[in-house]
């Protein structure tokens, strides 16, 4: 049976890279994220196996509400990629802004609970899986970064969270990239890391064996 995937930032860089590459993979999915112009246009690039659910991944019940219109759509839920987040601006902690801190919490920690917790009834039908997006920036210590510090938090977060779902057969997967070439930098890095090279690590996790949890997948640019 063709397996769903329901995935958060699906408008641009790593997660319509994923979105394309669960399409050409056979996966149907449910393509969330707030530009409801983005979202249409990927959405007729890939065709009927994409449903677009344009909402705001900091409000809970826009994704509960997605997932189960996704559910009923295709008959279930495979796996949910937490992948919507975003930076902060400007840098360090003394003279960072406390209320964009507070925005990029809400996304990056709250949304991705948020999609976790939306998610476990329908995966543990499917006995399913969870990917949420960490980063390097979540293994290493960054000079004042409060963006870096979200990150902790999903590292440590995803691997409690493997444990909890490994109680039912479910897996978590945490994919943690360096920098790479996408809109969340103001200029273009074209020696770092494409999306396309994350959507794989993505993909490789979600269609390894049942027997194979993959907890964490670390990339880094070679150059």
């Amino acid at each position: 049976m063709t397996k769903t995937l329901f995935l958060t930032g699906a408008s641009s860089g790593i997660g319509a890279a994923t979105a394309r590459a669960a399409a050409k993979a056979g996966w149907n999915i449910g393509l969330f994220a707030r530009s409801e112009e983005k979202l249409n246009a990927l959405a007729d690039e890939i065709g009927d196996q994409a449903l677009v659910l344009v909402g705001d991944a900091t409000d809970y019940d826009t994704q509960k509400q997605a997932l189960d219109k996704l559910a009923d759509h295709f008959g279930g839920v495979d796996a949910a990629f937490a992948n919507a987040g975003r930076g902060t601006s400007p840098a360090g902690t003394e003279k960072g802004d406390p209320q964009d801190w507070k925005a990029m919490v809400d996304l990056n920690i709250m949304g991705a609970l948020y999609t976790a917790h939306a998610a476990m009834p329908h995966l543990r039908k499917t006995t399913g899986q969870y990917v949420v997006t960490g980063s390097a920036a979540g293994r290493r210590h960054i000079q004042g970064s409060i963006y870096s510090a979200t990150k902790w938090f999903i590292h440590g977060f995803a691997g409690n969270l493997a444990d909890e779902m490994a109680e039912w057969g479910g897996r978590c997967m945490v994919v943690s990239p360096g920098m790479v070439d996408t809109a969340f930098f103001d200029e273009a890095k074209p020696d770092k890391l494409q999306p396309e090279d994350v959507a794989n690590a993505v993909m490789h996790a979600l269609d390894a064996p049942a027997r194979a949890a993959v907890r964490e997948i670390h990339l880094m640019p070679t150059g």
